[in-house]
């Protein structure tokens, strides 16, 4: 017969002694129908993200409250399932300050805006190479870029911001690029050329595409510069392009001599990456700050979210 060993002497303890991670009082409540939203949000688990989702919509409050930055980088997937108006909602009430973006955004953006539709059937066009291949798309958004870099000195997203309120779109309210520009609040798009529909086209013009969303790091670092405790940034679904670009924009300001250190930061997204987890809520908030992590989809995400903000400030 094999050994076995003597567990006879193991030493027990009272789980009266045991620090406990789950109390009864933290647990959910059945939500009763005709309840407000407060009441839905009290119903929650006070327990790992419910809890950390309470907390993280303080935070934004908060930097609300006082007046501090709240930086929202998002990837394209925000527009296309139909979020632009939370967020022009969130920026009309002074809680987000800056909306970073990559160009498929800017393109998402501008094509609602214009057309009241966006976003093709990419399998099925890439059959026969129509895909992306859309002219009033490339044309208003390369012309729109290569006159601006001449005419005003702005940055990419000011440039189409103001090319869509001088076009009238026919559906402008729907624009965050335009509504930057009504409200003064900063929005910036940052490409990488040759991932995006209109480079593929004959009015692209790299270097043109290159200056402005060049300008428009430098406009993203100027945000960042004013980052401090109390701050929140958030990043929405961009796995690699904005995460980069924000660690980039951050080591430019600290290396200028600003703190830009104590702010919370949250990675949203269906899925969590590296480089989201890394570059905007680990490496940034090291020594000073808090990060989160959340994962869902952001049609559900992001408009739980603006509500529970909108609770926190209302109360």
């Amino acid at each position: 017969m094999f050994p076995q060993l003597d567990f006879s002497k193991i030493k027990t303890q009272s789980v009266r002694e045991r620090t406990s991670k789950v109390n009864l009082q933290d647990c959910a409540r059945p939500f009763s129908a005709g309840g407000s939203f407060a009441d839905f949000i009290d119903s929650l688990p006070a327990i790992l993200k419910a809890k950390e989702l309470k907390e993280f919509a303080f935070a934004v409050a908060e930097a609300a409250r006082v007046k501090e930055p709240v930086i929202l980088m998002m990837g394209a997937h925000v527009i296309k399932v139909g979020l632009a108006p939370v967020v022009i909602d969130l920026m009309e009430r002074g809680i987000v300050t800056h909306v970073a973006m990559n160009s498929a955004g800017a393109i998402h953006d501008a094509e609602s805006a214009l057309f009241g539709v966006t976003s093709e059937d990419v399998a099925a066009n890439l059959q026969d190479g129509s895909f992306g291949m859309w002219r009033e798309t490339g044309d208003f958004i390369n012309g729109t870029l290569a006159r601006s870099m001449k005419e005003h000195g702005c940055g990419f997203a000011e440039a189409l911001g103001r090319g869509l309120i001088d076009a009238a779109a026919p559906h402008l309210p729907f624009s965050i690029m335009a509504a930057g520009m009504r409200l003064g609040v900063p929005i910036s798009v940052h490409a990488a050329i040759g991932t995006d529909i209109v480079h593929q086209q004959p009015s692209m013009d790299g270097a043109v595409t290159g200056e402005m969303s060049f300008r428009d790091f430098r406009v993203l670092a100027h945000s960042v510069s004013q980052l401090r405790e109390r701050s929140v940034v958030m990043n929405v679904g961009s796995a690699v392009i904005l995460p980069e670009v924000f660690l980039k924009a951050l080591t430019v300001v600290r290396n200028l001599g600003h703190d830009a250190r104590g702010f919370s930061a949250a990675n949203f997204d269906m899925i969590q990456h590296y480089r989201p987890n890394v570059n905007v809520v680990m490496r940034p908030t090291l020594g000073a700050g808090r990060g989160f992590v959340f994962t869902g989809h952001h049609e559900l995400m992001l408009p739980l979210l603006a509500a529970m903000v909108s609770e926190q400030l209302k109360g």
